[in-house]
């Protein structure tokens, strides 16, 4: 599109957003006809779709009523009391023959019942193909004919400045587009996700439009809207979306595996600063600096070594660490990893293959006797859920074991030990420390709590 195009698009909206006390513009204006998005919308929304999910939660109880003793004390029945729960999502139809529809996590996780409404009204049960919690991406799938889906445009050919247009489902309105641009690109670091590399927009994106569209002028898809920051509860014209060369990366491997079978190299890393440039006598601008390599992992198998620079991953650019997690966080286990290094100011190519990433975890037993049969894990080791950023996850609970019993749950995030901060095992060992008894900070869910331990 021209510049002159351009300026008459910018204008024409200013136009029509002021226009309502006016008369009608005409749909020609000397003989030509106005600029509209509507052709592309015609093309685009019909695989835009909105997704009502409903599940059953269980409600939490003191521990105490957890003992059977108690229960029958004071005649509580032994089933659990659950609640329903609604949430309203949207999604992108990516494979109109299969029926694969691709949108975040979070609008589908511990669904019990996922309905998908298409533009033209029909609806359909979909099932959970698979889901990555790190990514926040998921995929449905639907058995329907007459489908549409969209053509998956290059995102790493985007721009800031480029227009869009997200589409769907704010407030369970239906169907809504808004436009805009791209306002910044490779945003990292803003703690909503584990692996971050996205799209930001100006486009107003609200409650709902998770998991929906944004696209280009051509109606490609170009993202998937995922979040926004809203310091007032509203709409402040800064959204995020996950890039389409992302989303379908990782629909590939949730469609094949159900899951992302995600590895290591075996390295830790730092971004390369102008004070590290400057101390290794470097010219370059961006990069990240091997700080250490672990003991038989693919990365000391392929000889690379501290100090290294890491400059690309597969032709990708690695600008600091979070966009070198990012790029490896696109490959499985087995795959090869083709890195540009620079090792004593000559560039070279290391080729290595993808290895299985090892989760550590703590016996609980060795901690405190009162939490044998769970094991427990540093937050960072596994990851990062409803907002909290430290502490030590209980990645699982042996039933009627004696962690079981006091309380302890998988999933759980134990943020304090005895009125203090915990950030990883090592201080909850210090915090329990010859002590018979403890009093722990949970986080359940979007709750939290206290036990004792003892």
């Amino acid at each position: 599109m021209s510049t002159f195009k351009n300026a008459l698009f910018i204008g024409l909206l200013v136009i029509l957003n002021h226009s309502a006390s006016y008369a009608a513009i005409p749909a020609f204006v000397e003989g030509q006809p106005l600029p509209s998005l509507a052709p592309t919308l015609e093309r685009v929304t019909p695989a835009v779709v909105n997704i009502a999910t409903k599940s059953m939660a269980q409600q939490h109880e003191n521990p105490l009523l957890q003992d059977p003793f108690f229960r029958r004390f004071f005649q509580i029945p032994n089933a659990p009391r659950k609640r329903s729960t609604q949430s309203l999502g949207s999604g992108v139809i990516v494979d109109a023959n299969k029926g694969f529809i691709i949108t975040n996590h979070h609008v589908i996780d511990k669904a019990d019942k996922i309905t998908v409404t298409l533009r033209d009204g029909r609806s359909f049960n979909a099932k959970i193909v698979g889901s990555d919690p790190d990514s926040d991406v998921a995929v449905i799938q639907i058995k329907a004919d007459k489908l549409t889906d969209l053509p998956i445009a290059n995102s790493d050919q985007l721009r800031v400045g480029d227009f869009v247009i997200a589409i769907g489902n704010p407030f369970g309105l239906g169907q809504t587009v808004t436009s805009g641009i791209i306002s910044a690109l490779g945003r990292s670091g803003l703690g909503i996700e584990g692996y971050e590399d996205f799209i930001q927009t100006d486009a107003s994106i609200n409650p709902g439009n998770s998991g929906g569209a944004l696209v280009n002028l051509r109606g490609e898809l170009i993202g998937i809207n995922t979040a926004i920051i809203a310091p007032n509860g509203g709409n402040v014209g800064i959204g995020f979306a996950i890039p389409s060369n992302m989303a379908i990366s990782l629909q590939q491997q949730l469609v094949k595996f159900g899951k992302v079978n995600r590895g290591q190299l075996g390295i830790v890393v730092q971004d390369l600063t102008p004070d590290l440039s400057q101390a290794f006598n470097l010219n370059i601008k961006y990069g990240v600096i091997i700080s250490q390599v672990d003991t038989n992992s693919p990365a000391e198998k392929a000889n690379l070594r501290p100090g290294d620079i890491v400059l690309s991953v597969n032709g990708k650019l690695t600008k600091n660490s979070s966009s070198l997690r990012n790029n490896l966080g696109l490959l499985s286990v087995g795959d090869k990893a083709t890195l540009q290094i620079l090792r004593n100011g000559e560039q070279q190519q290391v080729t290595l293959k993808i290895g299985k990433r090892k989760i550590a975890f703590v016996d609980g037993a060795r901690i405190h006797p009162q939490l044998a049969g769970a094991k427990l894990s540093n937050l960072s080791d596994s990851k990062k859920q409803h907002n909290v950023k430290q502490g030590i996850k209980v990645i699982d609970v042996a039933s009627n074991s004696k962690a079981w019993l006091n309380g302890l749950r998988k999933g759980d995030i134990i943020t304090r030990a005895n009125r203090a901060p915990v950030h990883n095992v090592i201080e909850l060992i210090n915090a329990a420390k010859g002590r018979s008894s403890l009093l722990l900070n949970i986080q359940r869910d979007n709750s939290a709590f206290f036990l004792i331990i003892r």
